[in-house]
């Protein structure tokens, strides 16, 4: 391994640090709580050496963002995977995102609530338009590709509605499950699936 290599390595460890940092700061004590100087002084690392990383406390939000869509993308996916039929991947992976947004409030924040420059839509970052890809594929067996888009992006709100209400403690506990259900099927009785 050559010197170039060993240093990138590192960078990227580096990285990652400030990043598994911030998250870990957020989770304990909420995103005010991450600043720039605080995270430099939890790595033992300078400011500038942060700012040769990120732009400043956007940036670090962005990145524990983009990779909080990684794994909600994977936690989609194997959703899908475990399931039995179309109509069964609607309730895992709707069970899975509300599971996901529960476990995670800091990085789900950062994804949803927290101000970013991420870009959604066509132009987000591959592991945004996986996650919706994710979301995507619990329609197309339902509706057609002209239907698609504006389908999925109403059932995420749907979803994104619920996890938001759900850890603001605004629903019942108790009627999570009833909730889910419901949900899914509203959807298979609007795409004449039931």
């Amino acid at each position: 391994m050559g010197i170039q290599t060993r240093k990138e390595r590192e960078r990227a460890e580096r990285q990652q640090r400030i990043i598994d940092t911030a998250r870990e700061l957020a989770e304990a004590q909420g995103w005010e709580a991450v600043t720039v100087r605080r995270l430099a002084e939890r790595i033992e690392y300078s400011q500038p050496v942060l700012y040769s990383h990120f732009a400043g406390k956007s940036a670090i939000v962005a990145a524990v963002a983009e990779q909080g869509f990684a794994d909600l993308g994977a936690a989609l996916r194997q959703g899908h995977v475990d399931a039995t039929s179309p109509a069964d991947a609607l309730a895992r992976v709707t069970h899975a995102y509300l599971d996901f947004a529960a476990a995670n409030p800091a990085r789900y924040d950062a994804m949803f609530m927290m101000n970013t420059d991420l870009v959604f839509g066509l132009a987000a970052p591959k592991p945004l338009r996986d996650a919706f890809a994710e979301l995507e594929a619990l329609f197309r067996p339902f509706v057609d590709e002209a239907d698609l888009g504006a389908r999925t992006e109403v059932a995420w709100a749907a979803i994104h509605g619920l996890a938001t209400l759900d850890r603001g403690g605004r629903l019942r506990p108790e009627l999570r499950e009833q909730r889910l259900a419901i949900l899914v099927d509203e959807w298979l009785a609007a795409v004449g699936a039931r």
